[in-house]
């Protein structure tokens, strides 16, 4: 395929470039309630660990809801001086955390890399919140003199796509994927597209949140989507369990480095995986409930193993959206025996979110880099607080313990609010 360009005189000249390229994984960064790093977290998960316990960020006394998924003494001056610190919202601090370790991870040096073939995609659901609340409490208390010049861009969603990309200067596709729950996914889908069809080399994606407020916990409350085992948060979210009554809302962020294969293999990057496949798709059904009959999440994950070049009886494991609410966890069961159909009792699933709560538009992207690592490591994370099986979730989801067992490719599903489904396909690195 042959793609105009223009000279520095203006004249066209062409390019040809393969239509599509191999993509892998060459950087991997996160930041969860489970620990502040990749190997904690990922250690934490394999021993079936959770990360809830008491809101700390604020007095919840009066809410429904009293615990979250918080990420737990988190220190950004090791990623940004002092004066960054007060012009960033905590989910453009963790944001910027995660990408900075994906790319140490990733061996990369963004001096030596095309920089106009090098971009950032970070997704997020809410973006700034705290920084909106604490302003709105100055405008009302204080006038408007006192909103802080800062505000605007401390509370954007883009922000962070923004900042990451001064940093390590990526001149390349730079934007935020906002679709609530499906935000990381489709930044790490849109991603794995830019670099899959020559538009760049190099890409860090991902998701940020840091939605633990007291409007968002208040939010959710008050339209019942959260847990409210109070009295024992450790087993509050239990995807698939017959007792499940909510998700627990979580933050943190998943960053990860994609790159062309032959631009990885001449730096000499280690490869963690392949992402291979991008299936998206709208219920077109209702603002916050998913389609009673999964057919947008069944089309998303048939359309994702389309592109990948694989067939059903491929898929090892798939990491479930699986948010421990009634209707989401047994609608995802239907999707997947309904692409599936007898393979999917012989499918490992399971939902981290039972460990590291919900994190809205970071979660796409903590999932995703778990999917890597049960690939790279030969182990699947399991599903805690799985007690009391639902006869309409009747999947082997891999309850209480974490299992050993070889993994060629994978599906990572993430469904948000306002019906976006993505799925994304991942498989071992092979010559």
């Amino acid at each position: 395929m042959m793609r105009g360009q223009k000279g520095p005189a203006g004249e066209t000249k062409t390019m040809e470039f393969h239509m599509a390229r191999r993509v892998v994984v060459t950087g991997l960064g996160l930041l969860t309630s489970l620990g502040k790093n990749l190997e904690t977290t990922w250690e934490g998960l394999l021993l079936g660990k959770n990360g809830f316990g008491p809101i700390t960020r604020f007095d919840p006394a009066e809410f429904s809801t009293r615990f979250a998924a918080e990420v737990k003494d988190f220190d950004p001056l090791q990623y940004m001086d002092r004066k960054a610190v007060r012009r960033m919202d905590l989910f453009l601090q963790f944001g910027i955390a995660a990408s900075t370790m994906a790319v140490d991870h990733s061996d990369l040096d963004p001096s030596s890399v095309d920089s106009e073939r090098f971009g950032v995609i970070l997704g997020s659901g809410i973006g700034g919140i705290s920084t909106i609340e604490k302003q709105h409490t100055r405008l009302r208390d204080l006038g408007p003199g006192k909103i802080s010049p800062f505000f605007v861009p401390m509370m954007i969603s883009d922000i962070a796509s923004g900042e990451v990309s001064i940093k390590f200067g990526a001149r390349g596709p730079n934007y935020c994927t906002v679709s609530a729950c499906a935000s990381g996914s489709h930044a790490i889908g849109d991603a794995f597209r830019w670099i899959k069809y020559a538009d760049a080399d190099i890409m860090i994606a991902g998701g940020t949140e840091a939605a633990v407020t007291e409007m968002s916990v208040g939010g959710f409350c008050s339209m019942k989507a959260l847990s409210s085992r109070n009295d024992e948060p450790e087993k509050a979210s239990r995807p698939f369990d017959r007792e499940r009554d909510g998700f627990v809302l979580g933050d943190g962020a998943g960053v990860v480095i994609l790159e062309e294969l032959e631009h990885a293999k001449a730096r000499g990057a280690k490869i963690y995986a392949e992402i291979v496949g991008y299936g998206m798709t709208a219920d077109a059904f209702h603002i916050t409930a998913p389609d009673p009959e999964g057919n947008g999440a069944a089309r998303a994950m048939t359309l994702s193993m389309k592109e990948a070049g694989l067939s059903t009886g491929d898929i090892d494991y798939i990491n479930a959206h699986g948010t421990s609410t009634e209707y989401n966890d047994k609608i995802e069961t239907k999707a997947i025996k309904d692409v599936f159909g007898d393979k999917a009792y012989r499918l490992v699933v399971s939902s981290t979110k039972s460990m590291t709560g919900h994190l809205l538009g970071a979660a796409g992207g903590i999932e995703f880099i778990f999917v890597v690592l049960a690939i790279q490591n030969s182990i699947v994370p399991p599903t805690i607080n799985y007690e009391h099986p639902d006869p309409e979730c009747d999947l082997d989801y891999v309850p209480n313990t974490s299992r050993e067992m070889p993994v060629q490719a994978a599906l990572t599903n993430s469904f948000g609010f306002g019906g976006h489904n993505v799925c994304l396909a991942v498989k071992k690195y092979e010559e």
